[in-house]
């Protein structure tokens, strides 16, 4: 039995996904979103719709908003859809114990969330993770003289202010920032759903239309070291719930991770919607993958093929893949997220135009964890991890 389900974002296509497949499952599905309106609201299963505050802006707030939400109207299931998790997370002792939220405590998650924190836990659980070291610090210094770097926000995200140095370059970077060694290779993402540390399913897919730094359309790849690489870290953290991580894979053939996202990625678009709500609500459901190798976010990808008007070869590479790649939001039965996103997506478009930064970014801005802001502090050590090193 599904109940009452309250997805806690309703702009993204991925929360689509779970929306369809909890109401496939006899389940009335609910949304709050600081956005009035949105795609996940166009759609014929949802109940309804809530507005709530933003959580990046008044964390406080909003995690009032969906407690008064879960007890009216009666939630049994609280299921994050981004980054909001990490917000969401907090309701962990706020709400009636018979109300389960779908996310590991806050605390374990800002853990992976923290890019120099995944590296630790990754480390210690024996995987594949580049030299990496706080900004500012002697490792760090270390690392960069003797090899290219990457430096990153710790609390960045879609790759946000990644910066390239090479071997011995002065570097700008302090305390809330990453230096991790450059491997060159394949870039690589995987998307998982875990109960206790056992896999139920996992979709590695790469990009290949991006608009800045963010995949709009997504191919779906086989790569048994990178499934082995999951398994190990999601085992090892006793991992209940959707991670996402992103790789390098060298020349070699090896997987490096680089980073982690302790929530749900566009990886969820090759998954079976069908499976989704069972293999949440039942820890030994298995979820299958979709036939289907190629997808896309139409309407971000008609964005991208205008915007290569006049750059022949990528022009017409974008067009092609615009007619012969399936929407990840079409449904026959369920056509009005697809059709209506202009209208429904429109206050993240003009935020996008008034900031002149990309649609992602303008998407993500009111979600995005920000350390002053957030219910708890970051950089608590993750137990599990310890243990198995």
């Amino acid at each position: 039995m599904t109940g009452t389900v309250l997805l806690t974002l309703g702009r993204l296509p991925k929360g689509l996904d779970l929306a369809r497949s909890f109401a496939r499952a006899g389940g009335r599905v609910l949304v709050a979103d600081p956005h009035r309106r949105h795609l996940v609201g166009a759609s014929r299963s949802v109940a309804r719709s809530f507005q709530v505050a933003p959580p990046a802006e008044s964390p406080a707030r909003y995690l009032d908003d969906l407690a008064a939400i879960i007890a009216r109207e009666n939630v049994d299931l609280v299921l994050p859809v981004s980054e909001e998790i990490l917000y969401v997370s907090a309701l962990h002792g706020r709400v009636d114990p018979r109300v389960r939220v779908f996310a590991m405590p806050q605390a374990e998650l800002l853990a992976l969330h923290d890019k120099a924190g995944f590296v630790d836990v990754a480390r210690a659980a024996g995987l594949n993770v580049p030299d990496s070291a706080i900004g500012g610090t002697p490792a760090s210094a270390s690392i960069s003289a003797t090899g290219d770097v990457i430096v990153k926000p710790r609390h960045g995200c879609a790759g946000g202010g990644v910066r390239r140095f090479k071997a011995g370059a002065p570097i700008d970077a302090g305390p809330d920032d990453v230096v991790q060694r450059f491997v060159p290779g394949a870039e690589r993402s995987a998307c998982a759903l875990a109960h206790e540390g056992v896999m139920q399913g996992c979709a590695i897919y790469r990009g290949f239309v991006m608009s800045g730094t963010v995949a709009v359309a997504f191919e779906r790849v086989d790569d048994p070291p990178i499934l082995r690489w999951v398994e190990a870290f999601v085992a090892a953290t006793r991992f209940t719930g959707f991670i996402s991580f992103d790789f390098i894979v060298d020349d070699a053939g090896t997987p490096w991770g680089i980073e982690c996202n302790p929530r749900l990625t566009s990886g969820v678009h090759f998954m079976m919607t069908q499976d989704l709500a069972p293999a949440i609500m039942q820890s030994r459901q298995q979820v299958r993958l979709r036939p289907e190798r190629r997808l896309q976010q139409f309407w971000a990808c008609l964005t991208e093929t205008q915007g290569r008007f006049g750059q022949w070869p990528a022009f017409r590479r974008n067009l092609a893949n615009l007619f012969r790649t399936p929407d990840v939001t079409w449904s026959a039965s369920d056509p009005w997220p697809l059709i209506g996103m202009p209208w429904t997506a429109w206050p993240i478009i003009s935020a996008s135009r008034a900031r002149r930064v990309s649609f992602g970014e303008a998407a993500s801005r009111d979600i995005l964890w920000r350390e002053e802001g957030g219910a708890v502090a970051s950089g608590s050590a993750w137990p599990s991890a310890r243990s198995a090193a």
